[in-house]
């Protein structure tokens, strides 16, 4: 459509091609449905930075504004009492990712106006069930919201509003408005109790079930009533679907997906994550499990097709077709990477080092090609842990020599307020980069970020950013990609630097790691 034509030259330039994998969506998605034809369900599977979010949303806005204007499939206006029925959905593991997404979705469509939301809201206590009605105890609970510009609030005023097109939201988000605030409080405070009972605690702090990171003590709550309803759904994106169909979040997704199957009126079993792993397990995959047909257009997009999610997809979404960019499970060729050695024993004091090194190759850059006075631009750096409370140290060690950093996990208070201002100076957005005194001096304005995988996956960071720390042995090579991949986006030079051990204990892992990054490369 013209009006996604002139929001695309907004976004990216006259002189914008697409990428491999945004080829492929165009070349399918966009077909005109043919009457009779079933919904759609795709795999979008490309390398970190290749655009993917472009590649499933043009179709998806495409669609949608199609719809509303020729009427060649029933838009049903307020089919429900809810205040929101949306007609398609994206599905993201982070609240970070999807107010970026709902962002970037809302930039696409501003001209063909359609209505884009949020699902995203500061984060509130549960409040106890004491006396008064029901009514009072809601009152009071909405009282507690604190303002902001990016929170997603429904007000009784809002009820008659016109319905949401696209809405942007986690498995957990989206369940709690459609079953009610306080659903599944029975089972959170099982969870809860159980984990304390065996001493457990949450020192990963790997992309987990993303519920707001609401860290109150389980407490006993009415169930709200719910604000959304599913039965115009008629596209459900599920982006990150190798983190959404992991073990975290494997179950919220498919609950969603089968609640809004039910609610247009095609019930599809829901599955259980133990019949999933004994599928997966299983000699028999194809004569044990069901196929799944979802009554509404199903795309998946993922960076990496992991052999879990491959198995999953061959055995309940036969039909479902796969469409791979030619250097999916490689590093972008704009990324390079490179293997340091730890000195000694203070493993602060080489990063700091590290940094300040970046700093240096920028400051002599600017001396090269400066034409007149002014700060020199430093680059941003993004450093990876594999716990929060190395973050939480390495951020304090850094602070304190100078460095001003923002530190980022699961229960950071800064996630607490329902934007993503927490990330300022970070991610990529359209607007201008900070500026005004101190915004070039990394004493006073933060230009190093320290956090675990939790920012890993689907951000969009911005250019500054050109150097990714890997300073903990990745996992596996779907983390160490994922995390690398925040650099090097979309045709922009970037820079890897793997932290390990030369010699020694640890060295053999090591050289292993540098291997297996080696023919990522490739």
């Amino acid at each position: 459509m013209s009006g996604l034509l002139q929001s695309l030259r907004e976004t990216l330039g006259e002189d914008a091609r697409p990428t491999a994998i945004q080829a492929s969506s165009m070349r399918h998605l966009f077909k005109e449905p043919i009457e009779g034809e079933k919904y759609k369900e795709f795999l979008l599977a490309s390398e970190t930075g290749s655009g993917k979010s472009i590649a499933y949303l043009l179709p998806v806005l495409q669609d949608l504004k199609r719809a509303e204007r020729e009427q060649s499939k029933p838009v049903a206006r307020h089919s429900s009492l809810k205040p929101l029925n949306p007609r398609a959905l994206v599905l993201a593991p982070t609240h970070e990712l999807t107010r970026q997404l709902a962002s970037f979705a809302k930039r696409l469509s501003h001209v063909i106006k359609l209505r884009v939301m949020c699902a995203s809201r500061a984060n509130t206590p549960s409040t106890a069930k004491s006396s008064g009605t029901a009514s009072k105890m809601k009152g009071k609970f909405e009282q507690t919201r604190a303002p902001n510009d990016a929170e997603f609030v429904i007000s009784k005023s809002s009820r008659m509003s016109r319905p949401v097109d696209l809405l942007v939201g986690t498995p957990m988000k989206l369940l709690e408005m459609e079953r009610g605030k306080g659903w599944n409080w029975e089972e959170r405070a099982r969870e809860r109790a159980m984990k304390i009972g065996k001493g457990k605690t949450e020192e990963h702090d790997d992309v987990g079930e993303d519920d707001g990171g609401n860290k109150e003590p389980a407490r006993e709550f009415w169930i709200d009533e719910p604000e959304m309803g599913l039965q115009n759904v008629e596209w459900v994106v599920v982006d990150e679907a190798d983190i959404l169909f992991d073990p975290d979040f494997q179950q919220s997704t498919l609950m969603l997906l089968a609640d809004i199957a039910a609610a247009r009126g095609q019930p599809v079993p829901v599955i259980s994550s133990s019949d999933i792993s004994s599928t997966l397990d299983s000699e028999l995959t194809h004569a044990s499990a069901q196929p799944i047909s979802y009554p509404f257009n199903f795309v998946l997009t993922s960076a990496t097709i992991p052999t879990s999610l491959s198995t999953y997809l061959s055995n309940y979404h036969p039909s479902l077709t796969r469409l791979a960019s030619p250097r999916l499970h490689h590093l972008p060729q704009t990324l390079r990477t490179e293997h340091t050695s730890w000195t000694g024993g203070n493993k602060g004091a080489d990063i700091e080092r590290r940094i300040r090194r970046v700093w240096a190759e920028d400051a002599l850059v600017h001396a090269k090609s400066a034409t007149g006075p002014g700060p020199v631009k430093l680059s941003k750096v993004l450093v990876f842990c594999n716990k929060r409370s190395k973050v939480e140290q390495l951020a304090a060690f850094l602070d304190g020599r100078g460095i001003k950093c923002v530190a980022l996990t699961g229960g950071a208070d800064s996630r607490k307020r329902g934007s993503n201002h927490h990330l300022d100076g970070f991610l990529k957005t359209d607007g201008t980069a900070p500026s005004g005194p101190g915004a070039s001096d990394p004493a006073q304005t933060p230009h190093v970020l320290v956090t675990t995988s939790l920012l890993s996956r689907g951000l969009d960071f911005s250019p500054t950013i050109k150097h990714v720390f890997i300073v903990d042995e990745p996992r596996n090579m779907i983390d160490f990609l994922h995390r690398a991949g925040r650099a090097g986006r979309a045709g922009e030079e970037g820079k890897v630097v793997v932290f390990g051990r030369a010699k020694g204990r640890g060295s053999g892992r090591a050289a292993e790691v540098k291997q297996r990054v080696r023919a990522l490369v490739g």
